[in-house]
């Protein structure tokens, strides 16, 4: 098993030096001459890369995959969960756990292939347990919020927590007003009905939820990172990447094929999708951001890949599914009570599908490659 690699250490203590901190900004021409550097690894981060599970560049070769992967249109359907927007209610730094959540339900969604209500998880759930590993609206990082997913249990389903764009450091909005605590009522809660009516609002002790499973990084000590990237894409779903968002403000479509050095400082986080190749036979990322559909091409840009660009292929985080609840046992009350399992059942409140990576079965692998089709579809 992999606990630390030397290489994403090294990464780490590289670009140290690069990150902000959460009183520092970032001058660099944006309309507000203003902007937080979302891109944080905080000190409890102490463990980029946990994973034991083969590589997928490791069982397919670079020549072997298809010119173009896109998990929004897989035989005419998307694979991918509904895209979000981190600025509202208020504004909130919170990239780092879209990025990565984001993720992470689109490789449970293609798990499922598709079938069934998509499973959201609760990012407001690391906004208020995740301070410390992962990040707040003050920034974070996506390997930090798998590593804490991964070390501190089952992440809700957004169900039961979802998104406030608060944090217990922040006071922007409402943010003062509220509890944000990492309490057994903020990680998944429900309300019975009005306070005027006897109503109250109560933890759930027993909710569906998804665990991380294994988790890993990808960087600028990578070598032939761009192979790594796409294979880890096709084989197991989206990825987690950072990004420096300044030439992304005002992006109104199209291809990015041109970045200056200073471009390639992370400060944002995003989630690759796929790639393609465009109509002068250049290749490009598929990018999916978190600043709603209103913005770029309905939420996602496009990038050249091979060169860096904007830092893209310098940061990039992975996690795979553990277990995911896809059926409630013994459904709870409307208030949340009653959610034990029947007397002398062993098998919990909650019926779980449990992830099974790729390389399990790599003649399925190959086989879906020579036939133009996806394994696990």
């Amino acid at each position: 098993m992999v606990s630390v690699t030397s290489h994403s250490l090294l990464f780490l203590a590289a670009i140290a030096p690069l990150l902000a901190t959460s009183e520092e900004f970032i001058r660099r021409g944006d309309a507000s001459g203003l902007r937080i550097n979302e891109f944080k690894v905080l000190e409890g981060h102490t463990t980029p890369d946990d994973f034991h599970s083969p590589l997928p560049h490791e069982y397919i070769a670079e020549e072997d995959l298809p010119e173009s992967w896109d998990w929004r249109n897989i035989s005419g359907r998307s694979l991918l969960t509904h895209s979000l927007n981190q600025h509202i209610p208020q504004y909130c730094g919170s990239c780092w756990a879209h990025g990565a959540l984001s993720a992470l339900a689109d490789r449970i969604k293609i798990a499922r292939g598709g079938v069934g209500d998509d499973i959201n998880l609760s990012i407001q759930y690391l906004l208020n347990c995740g301070g410390g590993v992962a990040g707040s609206c003050w920034g974070g990082s996506h390997s930090g919020a798998y590593e804490f997913a991964k070390k501190n249990g089952p992440l809700p389903y957004d169900t039961c927590n979802p998104y406030l764009a608060c944090s217990s450091d922040s006071s922007e909005g409402f943010c003062s007003a509220i509890d944000t605590s990492c309490s057994i009522s903020n990680i998944c809660r429900t309300c019975s009905t009005f306070i005027s009516k006897g109503g109250t609002c109560s933890g759930i002790d027993h909710y569906p939820n998804a665990t991380v499973a294994e988790h890993g990084t990808y960087n600028l000590l990578t070598f032939d990172r761009v192979h790594k990237i796409k294979a880890e894409i096709y084989a197991r779903g989206p990825v987690a990447a950072g990004v420096n968002a300044i030439p992304l403000l005002d992006y109104k479509g199209g291809v990015i094929k041109e970045g200056g050095i200073l471009d390639m400082i992370v400060d944002h986080i995003v989630s690759i999708v796929g790639w393609s190749v465009d109509e002068e036979g250049d290749e490009y990322w598929i990018v999916r951001n978190s600043w709603g559909q209103y913005w770029g091409e309905m939420g996602f840009f496009r990038l050249s890949t091979g060169s860096n660009l904007l830092g893209i292929e310098s940061t990039v985080a992975w996690a795979t599914p553990g277990y995911f609840t896809v059926a409630n046992n013994v459904p709870c009350g409307e208030g949340g009570g009653g959610c034990g399992g029947r007397e002398g059942d062993n098998s919990g409140p909650h019926l779980a599908q449990y992830y099974i990576d790729p390389s399990i079965n790599l003649e399925a692998v190959k086989r879906g490659l020579r036939e133009g089709r996806h394994h696990m579809l």
